[in-house]
């Protein structure tokens, strides 16, 4: 085989397993097809210098290398067995597979997204995976389907490894979703957790599109389809898993202020109060406190607590997190959830008098601590401590049958800014469930109805179930005068019960005092 007088490197294939080396004025090296196997900088170098050839050169080698091959072919398909022939052809596609590998790879960087940053959510993650749905195409092989039952559209994300490739201004861009599993222990118990992240791979040469330009726009990008696909969640706490603590389900209460049954006038204050929260940003930056509101809702069972909290989180668009105390292992588990709400977000504890026993600060806590799961002290650093600035547009609401019950620390402003009693069935009211129930804004009935409701203590939860009967108006309206009449008699036998055990434990307390003036 004749070679020009200055010839460069150039790898040709050998009868005996190996690659010969020529070119340059040194002697011809043999590589072993091994060594070149286990290190593919070897074929990679020699593509590089390949570049700086000339065109002739680069099409007189390239010939020679054509006929070696053909004739490597035919020898082989003369004299060597078919199984031989196949081993080869897989051994010699699979090395030069790795050397065109490591030579296009070793231009390429590599960004890892992971889904936590330490405590907290990584907002980047979030908007790639939303981001990254969108660019799903035909070539995909795994992608994943879900659909809630009350949403009208599938949800789709991309599969575990599957490569999602996006093109930014002329620059092509490649997501892959990885994830592993692994086990968790801490002083409580041991769990399970999937820990996922996002690779981006490009071309080095574009780190600063990457960084600068491409990340930004994915950001911003997802941002903007979150709120056109705004679905409002309400969140629970997840047992499964260490790493992600909420899991969520679509919130889609129908409570509205405008179907609320609540005193007019109550509830114009809680929408004005609300609409001035979310509008005063800078603020609160300005005085120099968390942009959060803690509103304490508190009144007998049946009054609406739990519909005025869905009116809230309706009225401003925000998450809500239902968080039940008796299921938290500890103070500092409590500090966890917090950070781990999202911004745009109601933090609700039902029942705070049932959940935890509030006692005093003045007891040793240290002593308590062994036996509770969370302290009062724990509690109130909740609210407002420093970890409590960790977010903006945060609403704490807490609820309450009685608000005689919780420790005066927990109630001051700062903690509970804004106090909201339900009270028991009022006229308006009443006028606003016959709207809503009947829609119907008179009746020669209201008057008799109005008077029965201030005469007793009724729930508007009470109203609405007698409004619910499938009955005519007339029908309906008479059944509630009847209720209401029976209500009264009722509550006042009841009343009459209790002050009667009243006067006589009195009785009772007042003989064992005289009892004991006589002993002495």
């Amino acid at each position: 085989m004749a070679l020009t007088s200055r010839s460069y490197p150039v790898c040709l294939p050998m009868d005996t397993g190996r690659y010969m080396t020529l070119g340059g004025p040194k002697q011809p090296r043999i590589v072993s097809v091994r060594r070149a196997a286990k290190n593919p900088s070897i074929f990679a170098k020699i593509l590089e210098k390949t570049e700086s050839m000339g065109v002739s050169t680069v099409v007189t080698t390239a010939a020679s290398v054509a006929e070696t091959a053909m004739l490597a072919r035919s020898l082989a398909q003369s004299y060597l067995p078919l199984e031989v022939r196949q081993y080869i052809s897989y051994e010699v596609r699979s090395f030069v597979k790795r050397c065109m590998a490591h030579y296009f790879n070793s231009s390429q960087m590599t960004i890892t997204i992971e889904e936590f940053e330490g405590y907290n959510h990584n907002e980047v993650f979030d908007a790639a995976k939303a981001y990254v749905a969108t660019k799903i195409s035909q070539s995909n092989k795994r992608i994943k389907v879900s659909k809630h039952e009350k949403d009208s559209n599938y949800n789709v994300a991309v599969g575990h490894d599957e490569q999602v490739v996006d093109v930014f201004n002329g620059v092509q861009f490649q997501w892959v979703l990885r994830s592993h599993h692994v086990e968790t222990k801490n002083q409580h118990s041991k769990s399970s957790l999937d820990v996922r992240s996002f690779e981006l791979n490009f071309e080095k040469r574009f780190k600063d599109i990457a960084l600068e330009s491409y990340l930004p726009f994915m950001v911003k990008r997802s941002r903007s389809m979150k709120h056109e696909k705004k679905k409002l969640k309400l969140f629970t706490l997840d047992a499964r898993y260490w790493g992600d603590s909420w899991t969520s389900v679509t919130l889609a209460h129908p409570s509205t202020f405008k179907t609320l049954a609540m005193d007019s006038d109550v509830k114009r204050s809680v929408m004005e109060d609300l609409d001035k929260f979310v509008k005063r940003s800078e603020y609160y930056k300005r005085v120099g406190k968390a942009w959060k509101r803690g509103y304490l809702i508190y009144g007998p069972p049946g009054t609406g607590k739990s519909s005025l909290i869905a009116a809230m989180a309706n009225h401003l668009n925000f998450d809500i997190y239902d968080l039940e105390l008796t299921a938290v292992v500890d103070n500092s588990e409590l500090r966890r959830l917090l950070i781990d709400t999202g911004n745009r977000s109601i933090l609700v504890l039902e029942d705070i008098d049932c959940s935890i026993t509030l006692n005093n600060r003045t007891t040793d806590e240290r002593k308590e601590s062994r036996n509770k799961k969370v302290t009062l002290s724990g509690l109130l650093n909740f609210t407002d401590g420093l970890w409590s600035s960790c977010g903006d547009q945060r609403i704490i609401i807490f609820t309450t049958n009685y608000k005689d019950k919780l420790d005066p620390a927990l109630l001051r402003p700062g903690r509970m800014d804004v106090h909201i009693h339900m009270s028991y069935c009022t006229s308006s009211t009443f006028k606003a469930l016959a709207w809503n129930y009947l829609e119907i804004k008179d009746h020669p009935l209201f008057s008799k109805i109005v008077e029965g409701i201030e005469a007793t203590e009724v729930t508007p939860a009470d109203v609405a179930e007698q409004l619910m009967r499938n009955e005519s108006v007339d029908i309906i309206l008479e059944g509630l005068v009847e209720f209401l009449e029976a209500k009264k008699i009722k509550n006042e036998q009841e009343k009459a019960k209790t002050e009667e055990a009243d006067l006589e434990n009195k009785k009772k307390t007042t003989k064992g005092k005289d009892s004991k003036v006589k002993k002495k």
